[in-house]
């Protein structure tokens, strides 16, 4: 009982114990290569992002409490790296250089809230291709003898790579491919290349571009792409120049001259050579070879070559000389020599230069006057000029020329030996123009053709220009234009016309003409070309608004030029608008408009523009005008005659109207006019046709006119075919006998039942409407044969048209039928139906009046 007891107290101090104990967090080793638990040997490119998501910490805790994860680092050194506390997330927040910084260390702690586990870890910067090569011990500078062989080294460039592995490797090339220089890709050697050589005095310096590039397999990589990185430099190669080349004579080649007072010792010429190689030149030397006889000698240092006898000893007119230069070199080197010809002529003193001379002897100015425009080719005889050069052989020849305006005048002879008359001659006559240039100026030129002087003389030619009449007065314009208003008083100004001529004195005054058939109306001063009307001319537009003539400006021999004058008249508002009639009389169909019409003979806008308004009507609110058309119609509300009889007095459909009529001018004027307005409707014209009809051409009478004279025109073509028709027939037949005047009687009503049977049996349809009815002869009807019992075939005519017929007028009939076709008796035509009000009768007799005023002289005639 007792050891129960106890065991019992031993298991509650244990668990007592137990409870009070707290072990610590730890983390996770998971080996190389993982970027999960404590970072052991961890690795990390210097090219990670910033921000990247880099490791992540794990560890546990044995009582499974809440952990939290730490990173810190040495205070000297940088914070590269961020922890989550919770998930233990390791970020970069700091860029990475491994060229700077190869590892770094740090201190990351797990916590459970009681205790903290720290451990020190160093992360390995792993290098990446972000460093370019670097030429070092800049700048490259070599000095190279011109004769150095092919193929031998110049000089060795040197660049460096602070990578590692293959993006820290460099290969060197040559920028231009076409250099005489090479490079070894590997050990940076600069080379002659082999077959080039060097040449100091073509080229002195060489500028070569050397570039070095990392990694000869393509580069390193960088963010996980390859690249490759490169530098360049400049080597420059200095050329050192080495005695290889002849002495150069400078100034080639030489002539010298000895003249007849040259005395010996004087210096005649003077040759000049240099050593070939211009960065160490040798001395020269000077020496004559060959060809002088003894006149001649040279200063061996100078190349001065002198005389050494009088030019009256010398044997020959020309020594060819051969001139020497050796450089002097050291000794025990061959001397590079060189030789030059030299040409010296032994030459007549040339002294005096070419002089003009006049008739009263030496002369360096001539004067002429003479008229403009002379004949092509004419010599200006009244020059007298002649030259002279008193020297004897070449040095009297000389060239003569005309300085001053090209192409006017050419001088003969141009080239002369002593002496020569000079004659000018005329080359361009439209050059020489008084009213261009009133003196001509020239100076006449004579210069030494074969002589080292080239001695000239000059004389000035001096030619005073006579006026001619050349000219035609010109105007200064082709066209005038101008603008008058249609109610100028007469003996208004128009326009100013101006012509000039540019002759002088009488031949440049001008007189003005003016012809045309538009010229009647007006007149032009003779003197200054002014254009104004005639003082009786009365000008209007409206009968000519335009007026076109010529204009000619004449000089005193008859030499003229011609422009055109265009006479615009400016339209004035001198006509009222003007209304066919006082009264008018118009029939309105309800629903369709009437129009009245004012012309005025304005001739043009706004002037003849009309404007239409309605100044008088009662009541007032029944009618609506347009303004600008002149139509007049019923207001919306009106929309039946019964509306009209309950607002008119006496209910009748007649209304009086004062409309007036204004021009847009100004000032403005306007006419009045009365107008009676008989109003109906479509269904009361619907009753009656010819009621419509007449309502229709109320307003037009001519309408009425020309559609009776179509159908009259349509009948008697129709008839005038049938009889041609008819007379061809009979004619081929041989029955066609002289016309002449028969005289019938009128015929038993038996041979007319015939004639009834046998119209019948052509035409059944015109047999009901028409009959056959007996005419007097006809004169121009061919009744040749008295056995025949058949008439000519004679068309059924149209049915007249529904019109109200006129009285005088006369019968239809047809010339080459004997008889006449009336309507049936037995049918007689419809009469007109009449209306209930007067409006048709009044519309009858109002389409009657127009009609007998304006068909007087349009009647047709059967």
């Amino acid at each position: 009982m007792r050891r129960g007891r106890w065991a019992a107290l031993a298991l509650g101090l244990l668990r007592l114990c137990l409870a009070q104990a707290n072990f610590a967090p730890h983390f996770f080793d998971n080996g190389v290569g993982s970027t999960n638990g404590n970072m052991a040997l961890f690795s990390l490119p210097e090219d990670t992002p910033v921000g990247s998501h880099v490791y992540t910490l794990n560890g546990t805790d044995p009582e499974g409490d809440p952990i939290s994860y730490h990173i810190s680092f040495d205070p000297s050194a940088r914070s590269v790296f961020s922890v989550d506390p919770t998930f233990g997330n390791i970020t970069l927040v700091e860029e990475l250089d491994r060229e700077r910084e190869d590892e770094i260390e740090a201190i990351i702690s797990i916590s459970d809230g009681l205790n903290l586990v720290a451990e020190k870890v160093v992360i390995l910067v792993t290098d990446a291709n972000d460093e370019a090569p670097r030429f070092i011990q800049e700048p490259y500078v070599a000095l190279v003898p011109e004769d150095i062989p092919a193929g031998s080294s110049i000089f060795k460039v040197h660049a460096v790579d602070r990578d590692t592995g293959s993006g820290g490797s460099v290969t060197y090339f040559l920028q231009n491919l076409h250099s005489p220089f090479a490079v070894d890709r590997h050990s940076g050697v600069l080379r002659l290349q082999a077959g080039a050589t060097l040449d100091y005095e073509r080229s002195r310096t060489h500028y070569v571009t050397v570039v070095s590039q990392g990694n000869t397999d393509g580069g390193g990589r960088l963010h996980g792409a390859d690249v490759v990185f490169s530098a360049t430099t400049t080597v420059t190669v200095n050329v050192e120049d080495v005695q290889d080349t002849a002495p150069v004579f400078v100034g080639t080649p030489y002539y010298g001259y000895v003249y007849e007072d040259t005395l010996p010792g004087s210096e005649v010429l003077k040759v000049v050579a240099m050593d070939g190689d211009r960065g160490k030149p040798n001395r020269i030397l000077y020496s004559l070879v060959n060809g002088d006889d003894g006149a001649f000698e040279i200063n061996e240092t100078s190349g001065a070559i002198s005389i050494t006898q009088s030019p009256a000893q010398l044997q020959r007119e020309v020594y060819e000389l051969h001139v020497q230069v050796t450089e002097m070199c050291p000794v025990g080197s061959p001397a590079a020599q060189a030789t030059v010809p030299v040409t010296i002529r032994i030459v007549d003193l040339n002294n005096h230069p070419p002089t003009f001379y006049g008739e009263s002897g030496p002369q360096n100015r001539f004067e002429l006057s003479m008229n403009e425009h002379p004949p092509q080719g004419e010599i200006l005889r009244g020059l007298k000029i002649t030259v002279n050069d008193s020297d004897q052989g070449a040095n009297a020849k000389f060239n003569l020329q005309l300085v001053g305006p090209r192409g006017i005048f050419r001088v003969v002879p141009q080239t002369v030996l002593n002496e020569a008359q000079v004659t000018i001659i005329v080359e361009n006559s439209t050059a020489i123009d008084f009213e261009k240039s009133k003196v001509l100026t020239f100076k006449l030129l004579a210069v030494e053709v074969n002589t080292p002087e080239k001695f000239s003389s000059t004389a000035d030619v001096v030619i005073q220009l006579l006026d001619t009449n050349d000219n035609v007065p010109k105007f200064d314009s082709l066209y005038y234009v101008a603008r008058i208003p249609e109610n100028a008083p007469g003996g208004s100004s128009v326009v100013a016309v101006t012509a000039v001529d540019p002759d002088t004195g009488p031949w440049g005054e001008v007189k003005y003409y003016i012809y045309g058939t538009g010229a009647d109306l007006f007149l032009i001063h003779p003197s200054t070309g002014l254009i104004y009307t005639q003082p009786w001319a009365s000008l209007d537009a409206e009968a000519t608004a335009r007026y076109n003539f010529y204009v000619k400006a004449e000089d005193m021999e008859g030499k003229y030029s011609v422009a055109e004058v265009f006479i615009t008249l400016l339209d004035v508002n001198d006509h009222p608008p003007q209304f066919g009639n006082s009264v008018q009389k118009k029939t309105m169909v309800l629903g369709n408009p009437v129009k009245i019409e004012a012309i005025d003979e304005d001739a043009e806008e706004p002037n003849n523009l009309v404007d239409y308004s309605i100044t008088h009507a009662e009541p007032a609110n029944v009618f609506d005008i347009n303004a600008h058309t002149g139509e007049i119609w019923l207001k919306n509300s009106i929309r039946s005659l019964d509306a009209l009889h309950n607002i008119t007095p006496g209910r009748d459909c007649i209304w009086s109207l004062e409309v007036q009529a204004k021009d847009r001018g100004s000032p403005s004027f306007s006419t009045t006019a009365l107008l009676k307005i008989d109003i109906t409707d479509a269904e009361t014209l619907s009753r009656s046709p010819m009621a419509a009809f007449l309502i229709q051409t109320k307003d037009n009478p001519m309408k009425a006119v020309g559609v009776l004279a179509g159908t009259m025109a349509t009948v008697v073509a129709i008839t005038v075919l049938i009889s041609t028709a008819t007379f061809w027939r009979n004619k081929k037949s041989n029955k066609v006998l002289p016309v002449r005047r028969v005289v019938r009687k009128r015929p038993s009503p038996a041979p007319r039942t015939i004639r009834i049977e046998w119209l019948k049996s052509k035409s059944a349809k015109a047999a009901t409407k028409f009959t056959l009815k007996e005419k007097p002869p006809n004169e121009n009807c061919n009744n040749n044969s008295p056995e025949s019992s058949l008439l000519p075939r004679a068309p059924a005519l149209p049915p007249p048209p529904s019109v109200a017929p006129s009285t005088g007028a006369a019968h239809w009939t047809v010339p080459t039928v004997s008889g006449s076709l009336n309507p049936h008796p037995t049918q007689p035509p419809p009469k007109p139906k009449t209306m209930g009000s007067p409006i048709q009768s009044t519309l009858i007799s109002e389409l009657k009046q127009k009609f007998e005023k304006k068909s007087v002289h349009n009647k047709a005639y059967f």
